[in-house]
């Protein structure tokens, strides 16, 4: 065989010998390796870094399969704190709308983009719950829309009209959303166990009452993760959620106490709409 077919033929055969071991890499490799790197931006305040080991903001935003060309919407995002990694994240490729009360509730978002506008000023704002003539996310138009330790609030009392709102929430989160889309869910836990009358008061909320929220509105279970468990959260706390960091509602009392416990206990939740 001359040299340069046996070349050729060798380097077929470590193509071929390459390609399974290329194919068997996780699908979410390069989505992780991003976000990781948007974590990990200089932009983002050093408060909010501090708050990592709580929040796994890598895992959390893989688990849901954010990708940097998706458009998602961040439900409530108050100061920005999974603001400040998903707007570099999406801000080549992609589209972030930031959603809360209307107009007040998004000063700040409006802070970072008037601290940034090169990083901020393209985040689109709406309404949520949106009435009326407010603006809104355009339905069918979102790959992902996330919440984070917002779903609680809607079961202590947030009404519109005099009636709780918590249904009408998921529901308008699955309008936002494109068939096939993801609404990723992240709450204080409230086992199972306890009298739901807790869910009024504690700042927590059961599995089941999302899961039920969710389905009443069309969505489809897909999955949970321990990502955000802490076993050391008892939930026991006569200040309920907000005994914990980085509340700390009993002041210095018991401060190193609950530090060492960290923030709460969450639970990490994954509906689809369906494609039909």
């Amino acid at each position: 065989m001359p040299p340069r077919t046996f070349r050729m033929t060798l380097a077929g055969a470590l193509l071929l010998a390459a390609t399974p071991l290329a194919l068997s890499l996780p699908a979410t490799a390069q989505p992780k390796a991003d976000i990781a790197a948007a974590v990990a931006a200089p932009t983002r305040t050093p408060a909010n870094l501090a708050r990592d080991k709580y929040r796994h903001p890598t895992e959390t935003l893989t688990y849901f399969g954010v990708k940097p060309t998706d458009t998602v919407v961040e439900i409530w995002p108050a100061a920005g704190w999974y603001t400040e990694i998903l707007a570099p994240y999406l801000k080549a490729k992609g589209t972030l709308w930031a959603v809360d009360f209307w107009p007040d509730s998004l000063k700040g978002v409006r802070a970072l983009q008037t601290k940034d506008p090169a990083l901020y000023g393209g985040i689109k704002l709406a309404a949520f719950p949106a009435s009326g003539d407010q603006p809104t996310v355009p339905a069918g138009s979102a790959d992902v829309v996330v919440t984070f330790r917002n779903v609680h609030n809607w079961q202590m009392g947030y009404k519109r009209d005099g009636k709780d709102y918590g249904l009408e929430a998921f529901q308008q989160m699955f309008a936002m959303l494109k068939p096939g889309g993801v609404l990723g869910v992240v709450d204080h836990r409230l086992p199972e166990s306890d009298d739901i009358a807790r869910e009024k008061q504690s700042g927590y909320v059961k599995v089941s009452t999302v899961r039920k929220l969710a389905e009443q509105a069309g969505f489809v279970f897909e999955g949970s993760s321990e990502i955000n468990a802490n076993p050391k959260d008892t939930t026991q706390w006569e200040k309920g959620v907000w005994t914990l960091p980085p509340r700390y509602a009993n002041g210095a009392v018991d401060r190193e106490k609950y530090a060492a416990i960290g923030e709460s206990d969450r639970m990490t939740l994954k509906f689809r709409k369906p494609k039909r």
